[in-house]
């Protein structure tokens, strides 16, 4: 599971398992999780986060969305 992107407590990791779905990133922080689709970004999955968090998080994701997409 590489590490494309660290921000802060955040690491923005693929599963190189997971095949055969659109452009996606999970951001783990401790033991929560979440995955969002990058193209439109959007939430696929919340394991732990609470809704402001996870919100803030998007906002991550929106903001490196093109280095996301090119990893």
């Amino acid at each position: 599971m590489p590490t494309v992107l660290q921000v802060g407590p955040y690491s923005f990791i693929f599963f190189s398992s997971d095949r055969g779905e659109p452009a996606y990133v999970h951001v783990k922080r401790d033991r929560q999780m979440v995955k969002f689709w990058l193209n439109p970004v959007t939430l696929a999955k919340n394991r732990g986060f609470r809704d402001p968090e996870t919100n803030d998080i998007a906002r991550l994701v929106k903001e490196h969305q093109q280095t996301l997409l090119e990893a």
